[in-house]
């Protein structure tokens, strides 16, 4: 009884039901496992079961592990019958993009389901056609007696289905317009926003409330903050999801990095006692500033004891004990030497001082990664004399325009016809690469050659920007790394030969410090998959090389989000002449200039996004009371387990 209370307590800002799992695989495995049950459940009374079905990268893994079952332990789809939420309007069936070919690739061409069971919003119905078609769907679902149980995800505007903000919720199937930012993050499987249907069809949430079960899973910190909104926040029409707060039979389904922001894993304290730990009070100590607007050193035992904090004034306090500890923790982590300030006693600094002269290595997912994310850092090195290293992990040649192809094309065609040398063949090449591009279809592979092309033009700019910092040429590295091509055919790729490649870069370097993108909500992820063939590189030569064991990895963010004040080891502020030149270090990515093809959800451009971050990052720390700086680059150590 004692721990029912307990866990009520603890989950009483949670207006839905909530079951949190350590990871995707996990939580995966048991939605899985619960569609199984009931479909051998239902075979064994030879009734039908009803599923709802969702696309996207979100229910992969339920799909994977049911067509396992299928094939390892005899579930069958003969009783099966399925209604899929949505589809683009207009889509074909058989492009890429369409939810038909997703849920064939993933679920249907893999089981033994009856086609003539399988449902899925028409994306070719005539346009006049749309309202009675979507009456029908709704008649379709009712004569099974309803859905058994219904998978959802949750798109980033808090759309489930593709019901975006304004939807009501007695809303039935519909033709709906499709939010901005939705069409945004769908825009790299389209090949750019212009190319993402402005409509789709979908179920509403009226008829996602019909379920017997409705089951919403998210994973990772992309969604956290909206999962915060759909579970504890105030219903309301601008997110959807939250809608699901008046349904009897709704669980959402979450990782433990979808559920960070639930007020009883981001502020404990609010919701029961806790272990106070040096990390947390630094946590809850910046929490509290900044949610007074008051300086950390100003704070007092009432604001404590007035926002949920009394248990750790009376363990370590008072407030002004807890107020200087924190603020010289946080006063530590600013260092104007990112490689160690030599000759100087470094119990306090985030960095060593010895060796004077570090060897660094700065690992950049994309071309432009490293000046975009820590550029006025990578300034700095260069400038103190460090031996610094920049290795760029892919080509990036997804990410530039067909035009710009032929740009360098129409130079090269010039310049050898100027010099008389094989003109005939890039004429070749340009005409049928011009020829190409005009009925090339959205996200459609480039040939071998134009990704080349697009790979150099990346390489070029790279190495302008490495160049500006001050790198000599044979400090400049272009891994290229094989996965990033093969991605674009097949997602089930190994990466031993990327880890091989980056296994004797590091060796060849022996670097004191490595740094690599710990951005993991990159939208492409990319950078997630550099950063583990790098921590996969490392973990294997700690076991055979001693250089290693003075090696520090430090995790650096900022094309997308920045770390939390708590959570820096390492802030470098940066002067106004700095942020100057990491600007024009930008520039030098003159592809990614303007629009890139691929911008996220964000509209600035990337040396903005860049500015105004590590200014943000700096007002923080100037709110808790720390020095006015003009900006901040932040870096978390990872830490290695031996």
């Amino acid at each position: 009884m004692a721990k029912r209370l307990n866990l009520l307590e603890e989950t009483r800002f949670e207006k839905v039901p909530v079951k949190v799992y350590k990871n995707a695989n996990e939580a995966s495995l048991d939605v899985a496992n619960r569609i199984s049950r009931l479909i051998r459940e239902k075979a064994d009374k030879n009734e039908t079961a009803v599923l709802g079905l969702a696309t996207g990268s979100t229910p992969i893994k339920v799909y994977e592990e049911l067509v396992r079952q299928h094939r390892e332990e005899n579930l069958s789809f003969q009783n099966v019958v399925t209604f899929n939420l949505d589809e683009y309007y207009p889509m074909k069936p058989e492009a890429d993009q369409s939810y038909v070919t997703f849920m064939n690739k993933n679920l249907f061409d893999l089981v033994d389901i009856k086609r003539e069971n399988i449902n899925i919003p028409d994306g070719t119905i005539a346009l006049e056609d749309v309202e009675d078609y979507c009456i029908e769907y709704e008649h379709k679902i009712s004569s099974y007696g309803g859905i058994d149980i219904q998978l959802l995800g949750i798109g980033r505007t808090g759309h489930i289905g593709f019901n975006e903000p304004g939807s009501a919720p007695n809303s039935g199937t519909r033709m709906i317009i499709l939010d901005e930012l939705t069409r945004r993050d769908a825009s790299r499987n389209f090949g750019g926003k212009e190319n993402v249907p402005t409509k789709a069809i979908t179920m509403g949430v009226g008829s996602i409330f019909k379920a017997k079960e409705i089951i919403l899973m998210a994973w990772n910190e992309t969604k956290a903050e909206i999962v915060q909104k759909a579970v504890e926040g105030e219903i309301s029409s601008d997110i959807p999801a939250t809608f699901l707060q008046l349904a009897d039979s709704a669980e959402f389904i979450l990782d433990e990095e979808a559920a960070s922001l639930l007020t009883r894993f981001d502020l404990p304290w609010l919701t029961k006692e806790v272990k106070w730990t040096d990390s947390l009070i630094k946590k809850a100590v910046v929490w509290l500033s900044l949610k007074l607007n008051k300086a950390i050193l100003k704070l007092t035992d009432d604001d404590y004891n007035n926002n949920g904090m009394t248990q750790l004034v009376a363990e370590r306090g008072p407030a002004y004990n807890i107020n200087i500890k924190i603020f010289n923790e946080l006063q530590r982590t600013i260092t104007g030497w990112p490689g160690g300030k030599p000759n100087v006693d470094d119990s306090n600094r985030p960095e060593r001082a010895e060796p004077g002269k570090k060897k660094a290595l700065i690992f950049s997912p994309h071309p432009d990664d490293d000046v975009i994310s820590m550029g006025g850092t990578f300034i700095r090195l260069a400038d103190q004399g460090h031996e610094v290293h920049v290795a760029y992990q892919t080509s990036g040649n997804t990410a530039v325009w067909d035009d710009d192809v032929l740009r360098y094309l129409e130079f090269v065609k010039d310049f050898n016809a100027a010099i008389d040398k094989n003109a005939a063949d890039i004429d070749k090449i340009y005409t049928e690469t011009k020829e190409r591009f005009k009925t090339k279809a959205p996200n459609q592979a480039d040939s071998e050659i134009v990704r080349k092309i697009k790979g150099l033009i990346r390489k070029g700019e790279a190495i302008a920007g490495a160049r500006f910092v001050g790198l000599p040429d044979e400090r400049i590295h272009f891994q290229n790394l094989p996965f990033y091509d093969r991605n674009k055919f097949n997602k089930n790729v190994s990466h031993e030969d990327d880890i091989q490649q980056t296994m004797e870069l590091l060796n060849a370097v022996k670097p004191h410090q490595v740094f690599a993108a710990g951005d993991f909500a990159d939208p492409h992820g990319t950078h997630m998959v550099c950063f583990e063939i790098v921590l996969e590189a490392l973990k294997r030569l700690r076991k055979t090389e001693e250089w290693t064991k003075d090696c520090w990895l430090w995790l650096y963010r900022g094309a997308w989000h920045e770390y939390p004040i708590h959570e820096v080891e390492m802030a470098v502020p940066l002067s106004p002449q700095e942020v100057e030149r990491k600007r024009l270090a930008i520039f030098k990515h003159q592809s990614q200039k303007d629009v890139p093809v691929f911008p996220g959800d964000d509209p600035r451009e990337f040396w903005v996004r860049a500015e105004d971050r590590t200014s943000e990052t700096a007002g923080l720390y100037h709110k808790l009371g720390l020095a006015d700086y003009e900006a901040i680059e932040a870096f978390v150590r990872w830490k290695f387990e031996d």
